[in-house]
């Protein structure tokens, strides 16, 4: 019986990079579904609701996701792009730095596997960030449509809850990757070598020794 092979590492990469993707799509396409509905109001989305439930409608809405996760990430990674720099610059002085530190640790499987992981915490993290926000504002627009009881404290609860969730998702990609650019600092940081005085020492004791 033969054992089954590993994963090669790019099909690994590829398939991380779809879940991702497709997560941080699926709550965008989320907010877009409150938002359409809170438009609507509540008669038009009774109405809707069977149509959306067969399997067309899921692999189509699985599709969209897909591509609004690209649309958003890019747009989360524009968005955030001057903060990552500036915690870039704590670690790395200069783009050349970054760039070479980067190749090292491409020679490096185990320690380039756990910077993909980093990588991919924190794409799902900006990209949240942005779905937060539209989900609120999708989930206050809904309570205001429809006529609820207490809705003035749903719309409170909803806006505070989307709040935390936003400033939870920034502040944890904003230390994953403070820590990504650190450690990659640290371990493309190569021992320095000895003065030359100190190896002609330990070549004379080594030869001392021997007998």
């Amino acid at each position: 019986m033969t054992a089954a092979q590993p994963e090669p590492p790019s099909l690994v990469a590829a398939t991380s990079m779809f879940i991702e993707v497709l997560v941080v799509g699926i709550g965008f396409l989320s907010g877009i579904a409150v938002l359409a509905a809170a438009a609507a109001g509540p008669h038009n989305t009774a109405k809707v609701v069977p149509v959306a439930s067969n399997s067309l409608a899921a692999g189509a809405a699985l599709a969209a996701a897909y591509a609004l996760g690209i649309v958003v990430d890019r747009a989360a990674d524009s968005a955030l792009a001057p903060v990552r720099r500036r915690l870039r610059v704590v670690s790395f002085t200069t783009d050349r730095a970054y760039a070479q530190a980067r190749l090292m640790l491409a020679k490096e499987p185990a320690l380039a596997a756990r910077a993909d992981y980093a990588r991919s915490r924190m794409r799902i993290c900006r990209g949240w960030v942005v779905n937060s926000i539209l989900l609120t504002l999708a989930t206050d627009a809904a309570l205001l449509r429809y006529r609820l009881e207490s809705r003035p404290l749903l719309v409170i609860l909803a806006t505070v809850t989307g709040a935390l969730a936003t400033t939870g998702f920034y502040f944890t990609w904003r230390a994953i990757t403070k820590t990504a650019y650190r450690k990659l600092a640290e371990q493309s940081v190569r021992p320095a070598p000895l003065p030359a005085q100190a190896l002609q020492g330990n070549q004379i004791s080594h030869t001392t020794a021997t007998p």
